[in-house]
This record gives structure tokens, sequence and C-alpha cells, in this order.
């Protein structure tokens, strides 16, 4: 599912006209998707993309903080009710491990110096929708994942597409064009008469 999310999403920013980079490692540290934009006259603009995307969460986006774990005598992934403070504390400890982290700035500054970049989550269904507004309130942007497949479905192809995610998205719109009928450029099929005999 995340590998599938993952390339959608790089799909509707190469629409937008972002060249992607995806899988940046740094050692251990990963970053999903980085995008950088042309705009003139002016500093590129640069997204630091997560995808955290889920259509059946059990739990909470963020795992519980290694200090908090520690202090509860439970595992990160834990799946319990948390307080305001916890869920604060976890939060921008994600954060901070997501976006922050010293070796994702260098990855970042290595390839585009001096960009000013902004972060980005793509989430689908969440548990707990109160854990969105904490991540939006540490500076992060929150991007419905149904946003950026309702865009792919109605804007349609583009010359800026990638392979994968552009059969993909049109797929998708493919079967979004069947809800109210046939597709466009779709003929209606009729059943195929029954070989005679068949009815005894």
């Amino acid at each position: 599912m995340a590998l599938l999310a993952e390339t959608l999403v790089e799909e509707w920013l190469n629409r937008r006209r972002f060249f992607t980079i995806r899988g940046v490692r740094q050692g251990v540290d990963e970053i999903d998707l980085l995008a950088v934009r042309y705009r003139e006259a002016q500093q590129p603009e640069a997204w630091h993309v997560e995808s955290q995307v889920s259509f059946r969460p059990i739990g909470y986006i963020t795992p519980l903080a290694r200090e908090l774990a520690r202090e509860l005598g439970k595992k990160s992934t834990s799946v319990f009710r948390r307080t305001d403070q916890q869920l604060e504390q976890c939060v921008a400890a994600w954060v901070s491990k997501k976006f922050h982290a010293q070796r994702k700035l260098a990855a970042r500054e290595s390839l585009w110096p001096g960009a000013d970049w902004q972060f980005v989550v793509v989430h689908g269904t969440v548990k707990y929708p109160a854990e969105l507004d904490v991540i939006a309130a540490q500076g992060v942007t929150l991007l419905p994942l149904s946003t950026i497949l309702q865009e792919l479905c109605t804007v349609g192809s583009s010359l800026f597409t990638g392979t994968a995610g552009g059969d993909l998205a049109e797929l998708i719109a493919f079967h979004a064009g069947r809800k109210g009928g046939t597709a466009p450029g779709e003929q209606q099929q009729q059943s195929p008469n029954p070989p005679a005999g068949a009815d005894g």
C-alpha cells in the first residue's frame, strides 16, 4: 500500500511540474519524496513529502516517543488512547525524526543548497483526527490522499507524467469514469449470445 500511494503522490507532483526524487537514503534514514518546482525570479518551490497512508488504521500515525515508551514500559507500536500531553510529545518526536534529523537536513542541502523546504504529510484514513491537528501545529502541511486521487481523476493526463504512476493514475481515472456509466471512449458491450443448445 505504501509503495502504491507514493507512486500516485509522485505522479500528482509530476503533473504539477515538480521534479521528484523518491526514496532518498542517508544511512538508515529515508525520505519518501523530495520535489522541486521552478518559479520565475524566485527561489524554487521545494517540498519534502512523507506518505503515511492507511485505510484501516488501528492506532496513531506517530509511534510512541522513545522516552515515553520507556517511561510507560510499552512498545513504540502499542495502541492505547493517549493524553493530549502524550500525543504532543509523540508527534513532536516523530516530526523531528521525519523532517529535522541531521542526516535528512544534509540530504536536502546536498540536493538543492539553500532551498526553503516545505514539509508535507500525505495521509489516508486516520483513527484519531486530533492527531492531524497536532501534526499541523508543528508546521507540517497535511494533504489527504483523497484530494490527490480526485485531482488525478478529473484533470486527466499530462505531458509531465511518470511511467508507472501515470499508468496507475489512468486506471483509477478510467474506473472513476465508469461510475456513471460507460467511460469516455469505451463502447457499450452486449452480452454474447449463449452457444446453441445451452438451454438444454
